[in-house]
């Protein structure tokens, strides 16, 4: 039997190319405020539905590299809310992050924001955080360190010359990452890879990826933009928040605890 050749570089390249775009969150639907859900590229299921690998599979970080956190060690009641993409832009939900002091960390996707950044620069006006999920939304684990380090630097950059304030902690899409992503990370300013233990999904309820199935101190909650959900933002969050004040849970600032280098 004959062996097939391999594919030249330059097919490589376009390839992982073409799966960078087809894995970006698409255009917000109109009137929704929200993305469909990206498609999923092959082997990145389970890191959509769940925070990636356990914890005894991740790749390890290496001399110099950020740590990889989905929960931080703490004593103190708080979990933290991220929130990824920038798809959804409730005002409802900037009101609440006022009133309610809220210290949440957005995550955001340069191509997902496009002309939205004003939504999020009034978010940070009332005590939100932006960070770093990339240029446009790839799965990064595989893809060479050259295009790993573009996807992170270049939204290094954009945040910081839209907003004067240089992110330190990243969030790589789908939760889908491997050694070169961290090395790419350290290189770009990085100071800790955040994944999640907790989903807040469309409708509002929650799953866990591991452990407990229950918020408990310090457990990161993420909250993505995808399917069309059936709770705005805003609401979602309230629910959140009235399950946490039944645990004696508050929301920390996740600032506060990772990114320290």
């Amino acid at each position: 039997m004959r062996r097939r050749r391999p594919a030249p570089r330059a097919a490589l390249l376009t390839a992982a190319a073409l799966l960078a775009a087809l894995a970006g969150c698409g255009p917000a639907a109109p009137g929704t405020g929200t993305a469909a859900r990206p498609a999923v590229p092959a082997g990145e299921k389970d890191a959509v539905d769940g925070a990636g690998p356990s914890p005894a599979d991740r790749p390890r970080a290496g001399r110099g590299t950020p740590p990889v956190v989905d929960h931080v060690p703490t004593d103190d009641r708080v979990v933290f809310l991220t929130y990824d993409d920038g798809a959804e832009r409730d005002p409802r939900f900037i009101d609440l992050v006022r009133e309610r002091r809220l210290p949440v960390s957005m995550f955001l996707t340069d191509s997902v924001v496009g002309p939205g950044y004003a939504h999020f620069a009034r978010l940070r006006s009332v005590g939100a955080s932006l960070q770093n999920h990339t240029l446009d939304h790839p799965a990064l684990r595989g893809l060479p360190y050259a295009g790993q380090r573009a996807e992170i630097c270049g939204q290094q950059r954009k945040l910081t010359s839209r907003f004067g304030v240089r992110p330190r902690l990243f969030r790589p899409p789908y939760g889908a990452y491997d050694t070169t992503t961290l090395r790419a990370a350290a290189d770009c300013g990085i100071a800790a890879v955040v994944l999640w233990r907790v989903t807040l999904e469309a409708d509002g309820h929650l799953t866990y990826a591991r452990g407990p199935h229950h918020l408990t101190p310090g457990d990161i909650v993420s909250v993505p933009s995808g399917e069309a959900p059936t709770m705005s933002l805003a609401e979602r969050t309230a629910g959140l928040l009235d399950e946490m004040a039944e645990r004696g849970l508050r929301v920390g600032r996740l600032e506060d605890y990772v990114g320290h280098r």
